[in-house]
């Protein structure tokens, strides 16, 4: 029986390869024979703040931004990954769904793309913890599999902090820590007994 990640947090080894997966953490949002698909959750998007996010969506006017809830006007953009990176997805925790439009990952995670979850965030009507990446990383059939086997890749359990706390700086430091590695002591070398 396959041993797939879904709902588990990817963190990038030194020796990667790919420099837009250098000390990344992503979250495996779906993981099957058919490959995987992930948001990285530790990195900023480039030039764009969710207030402005969501005026060029047509989801509120500038002149209602000032009445955006405290901790929405603060919540960052990130960078989810290099596939389709106009497109967005909000990671957020499970009291929030929409029918048709929320892919349950785990009991307490949830992923939704639509509008729908912008409003409600900008009403202060949203998931109690969310985060917003545009883009996302993706792997083909057995592709995630190989990079794991050539040691690029450790893999360990999801956690709301390790999701959605704020300081993206510090994740990947926290989810090497998760898992009981000394940073100092990893080696992008694989080896194989």
């Amino acid at each position: 029986m396959p041993h797939y990640l879904d709902g588990q947090l990817l963190i990038a080894m030194p020796g990667i390869g790919d420099p837009r997966f250098e000390r990344t953490v992503i979250f495996l949002c779906a993981h099957s024979a058919d490959g995987a698909m992930g948001l990285v959750v530790n990195k900023f998007a480039d030039d764009i703040t969710f207030p402005e996010l969501l005026e060029r969506l047509s989801v509120i006017p500038q002149e209602e931004q000032i009445r955006l809830p405290d901790g929405v006007r603060d919540m960052h953009v990130q960078f989810g990954g290099p596939v389709e990176t106009g497109r967005g997805f909000v990671l957020h925790t499970s009291d929030y769904f929409i029918a048709d439009g929320t892919l349950p990952i785990d009991e307490q995670i949830g992923l939704t793309a639509t509008l729908d979850v912008l409003r409600a965030i900008a009403r202060g009507e949203g998931p109690r913890l969310s985060l917003l990446a545009l883009g996302y990383a993706g792997w083909g059939p057995g592709q995630l599999e190989a990079e794991i086997q050539r040691n690029g890749w450790l893999h360990c359990e999801a956690d709301e902090s390790l999701l959605f706390d704020m300081d993206l700086e510090a994740k990947y430091e926290n989810a090497i820590r998760k898992i009981g590695i000394d940073l100092s002591m990893l080696s992008g070398d694989a080896g194989h007994a």
